[in-house]
């Protein structure tokens, strides 16, 4: 294989990994592959969030044949009749609502994919579950530590089966990378990386406020966030860079990546935290959260890096996403396209056998929408891919990534009184819901 072929497989492209994992799956192969079966063993599913990866998580899940899509709800009504049209080409119906609160009244409903922006999942997830419905989550879990720690209170309150769509825990070469790792062979480890070097991003353009589009719900959009008139810059995919409804790359990709250290790791919440970056590659256009971030952690017997840059697509070891585990024998090099063991030398000496790239050769959003189907089925909970637990510890990881940024300090956590050293960083922990909504309260 030429070094050329080589650097490609280990290198693929963001937009790439989308179209060939993550793209919703068009209704004509839906038409050719569904089967009809007994009503008696119809699991009916709602989605809440239509536009983007709801979509994606959604059709994945409608490959299977007993998943039938009963509910759509969305705040804007033409994404709404949109998903509709398309279902009714596969002769599916469902009702559709603009408020989830009517939707989760539905009893017919026995679980909901929730894709909503990242400030609304909580808030989401948590009534879902209170209305008796089993929950598919989009990463991150939430947009503040309180909120992820809710909601894995509200999970084991109501004992609810609640998957979060970190779909690379499905995927086979992650969980044979991971369990390498486990194995001790890399020897001991005391440094981690992870990264994002996000190729071809441009300036987002600042754009004037503007009347709210017809068949918007903006309000309701807004629901706990800030007031504020409505902006394009702030609407559908572009939401992840502001404040009030995100964290930008740290909890965009960083979800994804981070997971895979602190699995690898067995580690929880880090001793220490501190980050510096900003807005440099892009400094004048419309983003609030860093296009430029490094967070170094500290886990008492390990450190764990993370850096994103929007400007650049050449990331560490040549690779333009990854995650590293540096051993004292070797280093393993692990992203969506594949994995290696890069061996370690002494004297041009190999500390341990090499292992030569082992490329991704499965779907692994379609394994995690399975996982979570066969688990509904079987009620053990112990069997999801990425529990709500899981979901919760690396949202909690990256927000205080983001905590560190934004204070300008190096904040330590103190897990038993569950705050920081520092009264700035305090006041993130929990986010201020606004507009009549109060953040929730999960009582035992």
């Amino acid at each position: 294989m030429s070094l050329n072929r080589r650097s490609f497989l280990r290198n693929t492209t963001v937009t790439a990994i989308g179209s060939g994992i993550l793209a919703a799956v068009p209704m004509e192969v839906l038409a050719a592959i569904r089967k009809k079966v007994s009503p008696n063993d119809h699991i009916n599913i709602a989605l809440i969030g239509c536009k983007g990866m709801g979509w994606s998580n959604l059709t994945s899940m409608l490959k299977l044949p007993e998943v039938q899509c009963i509910a759509l709800c969305d705040v804007d009504s033409n994404v709404l009749n949109q998903r509709n049209e398309e279902l009714g080409k596969i002769n599916i119906k469902p009702t559709l609502y603009t408020d989830y609160r009517k939707l989760l009244e539905n009893k017919d409903v026995d679980a909901v994919i929730i894709a909503t922006p990242d400030h609304w999942h909580c808030l989401q997830m948590i009534d879902a579950c209170a209305a008796g419905k089993d929950v598919y989550v989009e990463k991150p879990v939430s947009n503040s530590i309180r909120e992820a720690q809710l909601m894995v209170e509200a999970a084991h309150k109501y004992n609810k089966v609640v998957q979060v769509n970190q779909w690379q825990r499905s995927q086979q070469h992650f969980i044979n990378a991971i369990d390498f790792v486990k194995s001790g062979k890399l020897g001991k480890i005391t440094l981690t990386k992870t990264w994002m070097f996000r190729a071809g991003s441009t300036p987002l353009p600042v754009l004037p406020n503007e009347p709210v589009p017809a068949g918007v719900d903006y309000d309701f959009w807004l629901g706990p966030a800030k007031k504020r008139p409505f902006n394009r810059n702030r609407f559908h995919y572009e939401f992840r860079w502001f404040w009030d409804y995100a964290g930008g790359l740290m909890t965009d990709w960083g979800v994804h990546l981070i997971d895979m250290i602190l699995w690898g790791m067995n580690a929880e919440a880090p001793l220490a935290v501190m980050a510096s970056g900003g807005k440099y590659v892009f400094p004048q256009d419309a983003r609030e959260t860093p296009d430029q971030q490094t967070v170094v952690y500290d886990y008492n017997n390990f450190q764990m890096i993370w850096e994103h840059n929007m400007g650049s697509g050449t990331g560490n070891y040549g690779l333009q996403h990854g995650i590293a585990f540096i051993g004292e024998n070797g280093t393993l090099l692990l992203n969506r396209a594949g994995w290696e063991v890069r061996p370690d030398k002494v004297k041009n000496e190999a500390k341990m056998e090499a292992i030569a790239w082992q490329q991704q050769s499965d779907n692994g959003l379609d394994k995690h929408t399975a996982n979570f189907i066969e688990v509904l089925k079987s009620r053990k909970l112990e069997q999801l891919n990425c529990p709500i637990e899981a979901g919760a510890k690396v949202a909690i990881n990256c927000h205080m990534g983001n905590i560190a940024l934004r204070t300008g300090e190096k904040v330590l956590w103190n897990a038993a009184d569950n705050k920081f050293n520092s009264a700035k960083a305090n006041e993130l922990i929990k986010p201020d819901y606004q507009n009549g909504w109060k953040l929730p309260k999960v009582q035992a």
